[in-house]
């Protein structure tokens, strides 16, 4: 299999299931997250929020970390439309649940190829570790200067369409990763207004499975395991008064997804260890009574040498909205 072969392979069966960047602004406030964990206001009762992503495909890290251009000719994009729902179970717990549809829309050279389907839903809880919204005006105290700091989990689940079922009969149909995953979350977020500095972190580690065929075709059975995921984020946010006391808030964050190398039987597997570090810039409104909030976020791989490896560099437009229940 050639370099550019395994990338493709590698890049559309992951790129529906990557974290967006973090968009955590004021989070304890106006609630926040990500396309795969919601977060709900402090005082919040329930939330739904709606994104779509479009994301473009523009060159690729190779397996050394060296930023390569796409062949000519190549044209690779994905759509993808996240639905979420959040509720709060009890004063400082809350969970939500999230599902994305995607669509492919592929030119490679010698494949021309449209696709869709369900992606990977996930299924997350939060704790908060603060009784009382720490978002603050002015500080006056120490007690001033406490975060907001959520630790929680997700478990994504393999409702999309992977490499090990029978709907996907190429890499380009592919809308899943096929795993079951379980990822432990931390999120420290501070606000004195106007500023917003926010910590975004999380570990996962994949459920082996056995598989005995790939795209559709049997073959001989074997274990199928992937390497252990880690997210960092961090932003900082800007926050201006409009009339009404409504708000607009500029968000810039910097991103890092790793995932190790995976395991066929027990032998590691150095084809689907990855790494993307990408930067991103958020535009969020929120009405005065912090029940809707309006955001667009631009999130763009660092096309440097040793910004990633054995991954795709795209450049992907989030427009969303949320409303939160009191």
């Amino acid at each position: 299999m050639s370099i550019r072969r395994t990338w493709v392979t590698n890049a559309l069966s992951i790129s529906a299931l990557l974290f967006s960047s973090s968009t955590a602004y004021a989070a304890s406030c106006c609630g926040g997250g990500n396309a795969t964990s919601l977060v709900l206001p402090k005082f919040g009762n329930q939330m739904i929020d709606a994104s779509f992503d479009i994301e473009d495909y523009d060159g690729y890290w190779n397996q050394e970390g060296e930023y390569t251009k796409d062949p000519a000719g190549a044209d690779l994009n994905q759509y993808r439309l996240n639905l979420g729902y959040a509720y709060r179970i009890a004063d400082n717990w809350q969970a939500s649940v999230t599902l994305p549809y995607v669509w492919n829309d592929n030119v490679y050279p010698g494949v021309t190829s449209k696709e869709n389907g369900m992606g990977d839903m996930s299924a997350s809880f939060w704790y908060e570790t603060f009784d009382q919204v720490t978002c603050v005006y002015q500080v006056n105290s120490i007690a001033d200067l406490r975060p907001a700091i959520y630790i929680g989990g997700t478990l994504t689940l393999p409702t999309g369409k992977s490499a090990y079922g029978d709907d996907a009969t190429s890499s380009f149909d592919i809308t899943g990763r096929g795993l079951y995953r379980f990822d432990a979350n931390l999120l420290i977020e501070k606000t004195v207004y106007p500023f917003t500095v926010t910590l975004q972190g999380s570990y996962g580690k994949y459920l082996e499975r056995d598989v005995n065929q790939e795209y559709g075709a049997a073959v001989a059975p074997y274990k199928k395991n992937l390497g252990d995921r880690t997210f960092l984020s961090a932003s900082m946010g800007y926050t201006y008064f409009l009339e009404e006391l409504d708000t607009l808030t500029f968000t810039a964050a910097l991103a890092d997804l790793r995932e190790g190398e995976g395991e066929i039987d027990g032998v590691s597997d150095p084809l689907t260890e990855f790494k993307k570090q990408s930067v991103a810039f958020t535009t969020a409104y929120a009405t005065s009574d912090l029940r809707w909030v309006f955001k667009g976020t631009l999130s763009h791989a660092l096309k440097e040498d040793d910004r990633g490896r054995n991954f795709p560099t795209t450049d992907i437009l989030t427009l969303g909205v949320s409303y939160a229940f009191y």
